[in-house]
């Protein structure tokens, strides 16, 4: 008698995977990048797509990525009209990513695209956002490091938003995290504040940064004081308290002072000596006085920029491959002899 034997395979997930890469002078590392990351993909059992947002690319980044969508399923160019800086990147690819899931990737590889695979495996166990936290900084000077582990927790001390420290945009998001992004209008954005904002279900995944492959860091230290800056006057007033604090503080030393030499000239007959000290109070005074007046110009700037309306980013085009997203595993081996390159 014969007996027939059934093969249950398990069905690929139908669900999408959307990959945000944000790409500035990157054109060495993106050769590095998809031999890392495709293979990544191909052993997750989802469709996926990598979304590559060129933020004004001068080194030839935007042509590679072209030439590459030619011969490769699932990927799409969003290339800006300009420099409009990183978190403007990261806002079009979350607009132009159409997963289930977005996981944002930067282009260098410090961080590892082979945790994409537990990334999942948490979203799929009901998390809306997994975080990555770094739990250690290889390639990077020991400044830089204190430096960061610094502005992380001072930020948190000073923002109503719990902003996890450590952590950069390498994250796993639902769609329903996404759209919750999506609708934040604001121009000004700290993409990192913004992804706390908007709480929802979190796990958190530990891993260690590596350094980069090739290529050099875009980042300079004026950039990152800028960007810290940007994060402290963003989601919180505190930098108004400190100021008046520090006013009252000068305030109170002045008087305090100005009396000293009052009893000290009635009591003890002493002559005042004019010039140092009258110099030292007017310094002083007027440093806090420019140094608050900085910290509003700072908040009425932003409150400036909003009026205006702006878009955050300008797209000059988008590209995309005609064969769509990439198929699971199992599914694009079966079908591999009828797809086309263009």
């Amino acid at each position: 008698m014969n007996k027939s034997l059934d093969f249950h395979l398990e069905p690929p997930d139908d669900r999408l995977i959307s990959l945000v890469v944000p790409v500035y002078n990157e054109r060495v590392m993106l050769p590095l990048f998809f031999d890392r990351v495709l293979p990544v993909l191909a052993a997750v059992n989802l469709r996926h797509e990598i979304v590559f947002v060129d933020d004004g690319s001068e080194d030839g980044s935007a042509v590679y990525i072209r030439n590459e969508i030619k011969r490769t399923p699932g990927l799409r160019l969003v290339k800006l009209s300009r420099n409009f800086g990183k978190e403007a990147a990261v806002t079009a690819g979350l607009e132009h990513a159409r997963g289930d899931a977005v996981i944002v990737l930067d282009a260098d590889l410090q961080d590892p695209p082979e945790q994409i695979p537990a990334m999942i495996e948490s979203w799929q166990s009901g998390a809306d956002v997994v975080l990555m936290q770094r739990r250690s900084r290889a390639g990077e000077t020991a400044f830089k490091r204190w430096s960061a582990h610094l502005f992380y927790r001072l930020l948190n001390r000073t923002s109503r938003t719990d902003i996890p420290v450590d952590t950069g945009d390498f994250r796993l998001m639902s769609r329903k995290a996404v759209d919750a992004i999506l609708t934040l209008n604001e121009r000004n954005r700290y993409m990192k504040g913004l992804f706390a904002w908007i709480g929802l279900p979190t796990r958190v995944i530990q891993y260690d940064r590596e350094p980069r492959a090739a290529g050099e860091t875009k980042w300079d230290y004026p950039g990152l004081v800028g960007l810290a800056l940007e994060g402290l006057t963003s989601f919180s007033v505190s930098p108004l308290r400190w100021a008046t604090v520090i006013g009252l503080f000068a305030a109170s030393v002045g008087a305090l002072f100005g009396l000293w030499i009052v009893i000290k000239a009635m009591m003890l007959g002493d002559a005042t000596s004019g010039y140092p000290s009258l110099v030292a109070i007017i310094s002083f005074l007027g440093g806090i006085q420019l140094l608050s007046i900085g910290i509003v110009g700072e908040y009425v700037g932003k409150t400036y920029l909003e009026t205006k309306q702006r878009p955050v980013y300008l797209a000059e085009e988008v590209l995309e491959s005609p064969v769509g997203v990439s198929q699971p595993l199992n599914t694009r081996l079966a079908e591999a002899s009828h797809v086309k390159a263009i």
